[in-house]
């Protein structure tokens, strides 16, 4: 039987439903509300996502009817599987206490190194032989990140496997080349633009008895840190790798020698079918981008991806949190079919992570990978109506704005000029503000902290601030990233370092009326205050105004909120207020625009509600509270 008789002999019993119909169904559902705002999502990146997705919206896509590693790779390199390397970095500052930790770790799942070598070391071919003894180097992905010594660690490698007779084409790994990415940080070449892309042609030169090494990066993860959206970070993404291709066929090498040694490093933050969707037009993208140099074989054109986890949205405060946010973003770049992973420990961003924390994020990999089987299905997102169509969009506004910066002489005449750097400011401001007004939730941070956690005295203070500030001599604004919980962090960090010497403000939530409604706004109160460290006192409710103003001031608080109904509120809220008003910080939990001018009058001047900056309104009690932030 085909399969058309097939599909008509299963679905015969069921009558074909259309989208009109559909449509229709949810247009009465809704009352007459707008469907458009209502039901259509709207991404940061402008992208217009609906309710639903058929098959007729794959009608238009021209990039499905291919396998898994046929070009234009957008269903990923891999033909037979979906299998990535598993990768944990090592920081070296001590050779032997790096190999000893690499040895140990390979025999725990590992296989990808990546040595983060300390700049304090120029590392002769001896010390990089001694960190990678007994590792065998055809049977482990090898990765170096050495600052100034890039073509060193390259020279050195091809001879150590030329001297333990390894073979050369099972070598695989990279250096974390980027002159270009550097520039984006530092604001300056270290010594020109010009002399920097002659390093990279003789590092391309330098690696060519090992075809399977990288020794290009392209950082994306760069432009994502500082806040870009999915399409910022893929159009600067690519526009940086096409200045590479474009500056060392210049020089005389081939697109066949330059493109398969460009790796692209991809931090995965938490929009989960977007990250899947934002790798897959990343492939589809490249692939064009590489053939339009004119490769002799299509398979060049073929994009390795390294992923790594966003630093951008990881906490301080209730850290544990992170190994949830790492755990999807995991999912999101195995499933878009990445190359290598690496997954950061869930208390990096405040201290140097400790065998348990490199435990739990080594064993998310190794979960997905032996226990979920995410690497035995090859492209498991192809076919979903609505990732393929994600990613056809994200592609299409990609290549816009990539095409934008082409027109302006390229990626690094584009920042030169600042328009990088404005258009992520830009987006980073609007993120800020969304997290200021929780419109974007970081739990734990900006929502439903833990308010009985202190953290002032484990953290290293160099935490709470931005990852790059400004270089004096930069000729260029840089790139800054930072993360997004760092306002907030720092908000709460004041209040801990306030009551190391004082007694932590308190805030008494007055519960009066009606019982759904003085839960649910106690429930925001406490949540709202508990942000910036606050000490919450939570009740059952009161049987009378008196008795709820009598126990607010046995508390001591420093800060007392109304909770009830608007409705409720006419009477009561006159009522505290004649009785704490210069007592305590009054707070009304809610916005009752009818009786608002009323409230002013008698001493209730502060308001919390949904539509709050949260954060604006934080420093402003800080301020009342004289804590210095």
């Amino acid at each position: 039987m085909d399969a058309e008789k097939q599909r008509e002999r299963l679905f015969s019993e069921f009558p074909p439903v259309s989208t009109q119909e559909w449509n229709e169904l949810l247009i009465k559902d809704l009352k007459g509300a707008d469907f458009d705002k209502k039901l259509v999502w709207k991404t940061k990146e402008g992208i217009s996502v609906k309710p639903f997705y058929r098959s007729e919206d794959l009608k238009n896509l021209n990039f499905l009817n291919v396998l898994p590693s046929e070009f234009p790779f957008t269903r990923g390199s891999k033909k037979n599987s979906n299998d990535w390397h598993v990768r944990q970095d090592i920081y070296v500052d001590d050779i032997k206490k790096a190999n000893k930790k690499a040895l140990d770790i390979l025999m725990k799942g590992v296989t990808s190194l990546g040595f983060i070598i300390d700049p304090k070391f120029e590392p002769a071919i001896d010390e990089i032989e001694m960190l990678c003894a007994n590792i065998y180097a055809d049977a482990v992905e090898l990765n170096f990140v050495c600052y100034h010594n890039s073509l060193k660690v390259v020279q050195y490698v091809e001879k150590l496997v030329k001297k333990y007779n390894r073979d050369l084409v099972k070598i695989y790994g990279s250096v974390d080349f980027d002159p270009l990415g550097q520039y984006t940080l530092k604001g300056k070449f270290p010594v020109s633009a010009e002399a920097s892309f002659d390093l990279a042609k003789i590092m391309i030169e330098t690696a060519r008895n090992l075809p399977n090494f990288k020794v290009i990066t392209v950082n994306g993860s760069y432009f994502h840190n500082s806040g870009a959206t999915l399409v910022e970070t893929l159009a600067f993404s690519l526009s940086q790798g096409v200045n590479y291709l474009t500056q060392l066929t210049e020089r005389g090498l081939s697109i066949n020698e330059v493109a398969p040694r460009i790796k692209f490093q991809f931090a995965t933050g938490p929009n989960y079918f977007m990250e899947i969707a934002k790798l897959r037009a990343a492939r589809l993208l490249w692939a064009h981008i590489v053939k339009a140099y004119g490769p002799s074989d299509e398979k060049k054109t073929r994009m390795f991806v390294h992923a790594e986890s966003s630093r951008w949205n990881k906490t301080i405060y209730d850290a544990h949190v992170n190994m949830l946010r790492t755990t999807t973003e995991s999912m999101s770049a195995i499933i878009g079919g990445v190359d290598s992973l690496t997954v950061l420990p869930f208390n990096a961003v405040y201290e140097n992570p400790a065998d348990f924390s490199e435990r739990i994020a080594r064993n998310q990999q190794l979960l997905l990978k032996e226990e979920s089987y995410l690497d035995k299905v090859t492209d498991p997102g192809a076919g979903s109506y609505y990732i393929e169509n994600l990613t056809a969009s994200l592609a299409e506004q990609a290549w816009k704005l990539f095409l934008e910066i082409q027109e302006k002489g390229g990626f690094l005449e584009a920042f030169r000029s600042g328009f990088v750097q404005a258009r992520i400011n830009q987006s980073a401001g609007e993120r800020d503000m969304n997290i200021a007004t929780r419109r974007e939730i970081l739990l734990g941070t900006n929502q439903y902290p833990n308010i009985t956690e202190l953290k002032y005295e484990e953290i290293n203070p160099a935490s709470f601030e931005s990852l790059n500030q400004q270089v004096a001599d930069a000729e260029v604004e840089t790139l800054k990233p930072y993360r997004g919980s760092l306002a907030f962090e720092k908000l709460r960090l004041a209040t801990d370092q306030y009551a190391k010497i004082n007694p932590r403000p308190k805030v008494f939530l007055l519960n009066l009326g009606n019982l759904a409604m003085c839960r649910a706004r106690a429930q925001f109160a406490g949540n709202f205050f508990g942000c910036a460290g606050y000490e919450i006192i939570d009740n059952n409710g009161f049987n009378s105004v008196k008795e709820a103003a009598d126990t607010c001031l046995k508390s001591k608080a420093r800060i007392a909120v109304i909770c009830s109904s608007d409705e409720e509120y006419v009477d009561l809220a006159p009522q505290l207020a004649d009785l704490l008003r210069d007592k305590v910080i009054l707070v009304l939990a809610g916005f009752p625009k009818d009786i608002v001018e009323n409230l002013k009058k008698v001493g209730i001047s502060h308001f919390i509600h949904i539509k709050s900056n949260v954060l604006e309104t934080l420093k402003e009690f800080q301020q009342l509270l004289d804590i210095k932030l």
